[in-house]
């Protein structure tokens, strides 16, 4: 017993703390089939092994700032036929990101735009990748604070860092030319260096108003699209589609009075 006790500090000691915890069922088990010395090892280390890749995905999950953790499991392709579920499931074998090539996910609000986003985030972190998650309005506030600070270079390796970096709705918010050229900035630092996945309810040709430069904006698409999976969804809102499904019906949209009718 002095012996066990031993060994097991001197796991605990070099931060083997699971082998220490399964040291005396192992060397039952050991004992009762009769195993050879590296299966024993082999088991006890495959423990340590699987408690540090799960303590290793549960910080990074925490450190991407991801809004949930669905999953591609999770996602209905049959309400969503415009989307190839192969085409997601060949992005989800994640050899884009060993490219450091970008997925961009296109269409109307609520498709399941930031659904598959994450869930292919999920899969990547699951993999023993770095990801990070931030929205673009969430983004620019962030870089601007730094650069107001003058703090953007050491701030700039939150966005470097990771191996996938979301940025999600592209769209929502008008850029003006300074805040153009700091996404501008942050696209080209990670162009060939890192994948970036994008969700966006413009589309490519709208993007020159939305960063108040033509100008920026090709130049920004010519670094996103040179290497990138663009997903175009087409169809209701995902969001409803439990309600849907219950019998209940969407809101009718509201009717517009036409000027010549006011009068």
């Amino acid at each position: 017993m002095i012996e066990l006790e031993r060994c097991q500090k001197q796991l605990d000691d070099f931060g083997l703390t699971t082998a220490s915890q399964m040291l005396l069922n192992q060397l039952e088990k050991a004992t009762q089939q009769d195993t050879t010395y590296l299966s024993f090892l082999t088991e006890l280390l495959s423990g340590e092994e699987g408690t540090r890749r799960r303590r290793s995905e549960e910080t990074r999950l925490k450190l991407s700032k991801l809004p949930n953790r669905k999953t591609l499991a999770e996602f209905d392709y049959s309400y969503q036929p415009s989307i190839d579920s192969r085409q997601i499931q060949e992005l989800s074998t994640l050899a884009f990101v060993e490219r450091k090539e970008n997925v961009i996910f296109l269409g109307p609000p609520g498709v399941g735009k930031t659904h598959l986003s994450v869930g292919l985030a999920m899969e990547a972190l699951r993999q023993g990748y770095v990801v990070y998650y931030t929205t673009l309005p969430n983004l620019i506030l962030d870089l601007e604070k730094a650069l107001s600070l003058d703090r953007l270079n050491k701030r700039w390796k939150i966005y470097l860092r990771p191996h996938v970096l979301i940025v999600d709705e592209v769209g929502y918010m008008q850029l003006n030319r300074a805040q153009a050229e700091l996404f501008f900035r942050l696209i080209s630092a990670r162009y060939e260096v890192g994948s970036v996945i994008i969700t966006s309810n413009k589309n490519f040709s709208d993007w020159g108003e939305l960063m108040s430069d033509q100008v920026i904006a090709t130049a920004l698409l010519d670094r996103l699209l040179h290497h990138a999976t663009v997903v175009n969804i087409r169809g209701s809102t995902y969001r409803l589609k439990d309600r849907l499904k219950a019998g209940l019906h969407a809101p009718p949209p509201p009717s517009y009075t036409s000027k010549a009718q006011e009068f």
